[in-house]
């Protein structure tokens, strides 16, 4: 999935002073980061057969607050996470974050969890088309390919969604809003790029958490106009799993974020797709979810795809870096 379960779009590289090399270290915190977001993503779909959307969002953002407050807290910058210049850029990005979210949580409610977090693949394929028409970035051929590929494989998995043509079923608008989650989650990851220009990485993640706790609410006057939007006032044991499904995203989105401490990007990324993984396996033992077979193979040109877009991104970083120090003036 995009934004709601995963975070990636919130974890950016921490300042250079503050990373080592160690990459098996970072790998790890980032294997058990998927596995926390997907006992997030397991909490939502159980609680969502009674909590509305709004609600879910709203419990997600509050209580995830606090995780991140603390890791800023410890780091020593919980005053300088909520200085910024650029107040419009974080309420825009919140906006944008706070949309992917809503779509990605009603998708998870609506589909089964592999089919979800299949769609959800295609969020790095639609960043390298909106990099190259936002953002001005070149994309050469191999990464054209692998993106046309990429969204072959995501109609591979919405066949059986889309196949009957009744566009008023459930499948179908679960699959449409994962597409949405994909694009918005898409463009968020754009308006990250832009704010990590001028913002520390603590000020972007603090201020995406308050503003869309803040945004959520905007979600209780739907319960007037939406039968079954309604926020309710949660039992015991139902506001126990709103209270896990913050904290564990918010402890997801902290593992992640440390992963960037210790290993490259290019290094991390390919390990996103063991959510594949965690969603058969949460998926068959906790909802009796089989994935069908045009999910599976649509699942690994996906993948495939995604996996060369990362390989390709890392050797131009690498071309950038070489043809930079080409570049640099020789010091005698």
């Amino acid at each position: 999935m995009t934004t709601g379960i995963r975070s990636e779009a919130n974890a950016q590289p921490a300042p250079a002073g503050m990373t080592r090399h160690a990459p098996l270290l970072g790998i790890s915190l980032k294997l058990a980061s998927t596995l926390i977001f997907f006992v997030m993503a397991a909490s939502l779909k159980i609680a969502a057969e009674t909590v509305p959307i709004g609600q879910l969002v709203f419990a997600r953002n509050f209580f995830g607050l606090f995780p991140v407050l603390l890791m800023v807290g410890l780091r020593g910058e919980l005053g300088l996470a909520f200085r910024t210049k650029n107040p419009k850029g974080h309420l825009t990005r919140s906006a944008i974050g706070l949309s992917a979210m809503v779509c990605s949580f009603t998708a998870l409610y609506l589909l089964p969890l592999p089919d979800a977090t299949t769609i959800g693949f295609a969020t790095p394929l639609v960043v390298v088309v909106l990099a190259f028409f936002l953002l001005g970035e070149p994309v050469r051929i191999y990464r054209w390919s692998a993106v046309v590929v990429g969204f072959v494989g995501i109609l591979v998995v919405l066949s059986p969604h889309l196949g009957e043509g009744d566009l008023d079923s459930t499948a179908t608008l679960g699959a449409l809003l994962g597409l949405a989650a994909a694009v918005f989650g898409a463009l968020a990851m754009i308006a990250v790029r832009k704010l990590c220009e001028t913002e520390r990485t603590s000020t972007i993640v603090t201020w995406f958490a308050g503003a869309s706790t803040v945004m959520s609410l905007l979600t209780v006057p739907l319960g007037f106009v939406l039968p079954g939007q309604a926020w309710i006032i949660p039992d015991l044991e139902m506001a126990g799993l709103l209270i896990l499904i913050g904290l564990a995203g918010g402890v997801g989105q902290i593992l992640l974020t440390q992963s960037y401490r210790f290993a490259d990007a290019s290094t991390i990324a390919p390990f996103d797709y063991v959510n594949m993984l965690w969603a058969i396996i949460v998926g068959w033992l906790i909802f009796s979810e089989t994935p069908v077979p045009e999910v599976v193979v649509g699942a690994a040109i996906v993948i495939a795809a995604g996996v060369f877009v990362i390989y390709r991104e890392h050797k131009l970083g690498l071309d950038r870096t070489k043809a930079r120090r080409a570049s640099s003036p020789s010091r005698s």
